[in-house]
């Protein structure tokens, strides 16, 4: 995104060696998904792809190449994993940080799931659990700057004219930390998502995917992940700090995402 930053980051020669290995795995990946291609029996995005990529060959203007289908791979692979693994990493740190949000949680859970495995569906019946999940990546803001955009076309907005092709960056961390849309912006409170009668409530501010024909696209498998994971975690432990730790800052370390600073962590097995 940045091409100049590398000379003033050590590690970007690592971070370039990483990133070809990785190209490489997934150009292995797409020559054994093409010797076993069946177009009746479609396995993965990649199977799809490749079969839209057949479809368009000899086209002068063709979007499905493999160099599309690298960075799309790479993007859905990267975006699924590291942001759903930090958000998780938030809402252990902030279970051990209110522990009385963990144990209200965890009564849920026995209420509405007892031992069985965690699903989706549950999600529904299990108001609080909901909220403080949307609490976490409210609180969380694991990436404030979302993704670069380009506007498409000319644009007035709130009295500034931007014109067709211009680089924006959104800043999703000023509408997730509104004091007009949020009660304590600033705190982790999971009433945020509640009514007075506590009932789960949707917020129209609540856009840690962004918004638009730009929002993250693993926004759906994320929900799931996060809440079947979360959930499960919590039915079968309860986490706690050390005997030694009293308290724990939740300031974030900033980098592309936004993850909790190194701590320790206790996992006790719930019986």
């Amino acid at each position: 995104m940045f091409p100049f930053l590398e000379y003033f980051l050590v590690s970007h020669k690592t971070i370039l060696k990483n990133v070809g290995e990785f190209y490489d795995f997934i150009s292995r990946m797409f020559a054994e998904h093409l010797r076993n291609l069946d177009e009746n029996d479609q396995r993965s995005f990649i199977d799809a792809f490749l079969i839209r990529q057949k479809e368009e060959a000899g086209s002068p203007h063709a979007y499905f190449h493999d160099g599309n289908l690298t960075r799309l791979v790479r993007n859905l692979f990267t975006g699924g994993t590291e942001t759903t693994a930090t958000t998780l990493r938030w809402g252990l740190l902030l279970m051990m940080k209110y522990p009385k949000f963990q144990e209200k949680v965890q009564e849920e859970i026995a209420l509405v799931i007892g031992s069985a495995q965690p699903m989706y569906s549950h999600r529904g019946q299990m108001p609080f659990t909901n909220a403080v999940v949307h609490e976490i990546q409210r609180f969380a803001d694991i990436v404030p700057l979302n993704l670069g955009h380009e506007t498409a076309k000319d644009v007035t907005f709130r009295g500034y004219f931007i014109p067709k092709g211009t680089y924006i960056i959104p800043l999703l961390s000023s509408v997730l930390r509104d004091e007009t849309q949020f009660e304590k912006p600033e705190e982790f409170y999971p009433n945020h998502f509640l009514d007075s009668k506590g009932n789960f409530i949707k917020k129209d501010a609540f856009m840690p995917f962004s918004a638009g024909r730009r929002a993250c696209a693993g926004e759906t498998l994320a929900r799931m992940e996060l809440f079947i994971f979360f959930t499960t975690l919590l039915q079968k432990f309860t986490f706690s700090f050390p005997s030694e730790v009293t308290d724990v800052d939740l300031s974030p370390l900033v980098a592309i995402t936004n993850t909790p600073k190194p701590h320790m962590i206790c996992a006790v097995p719930r019986c």
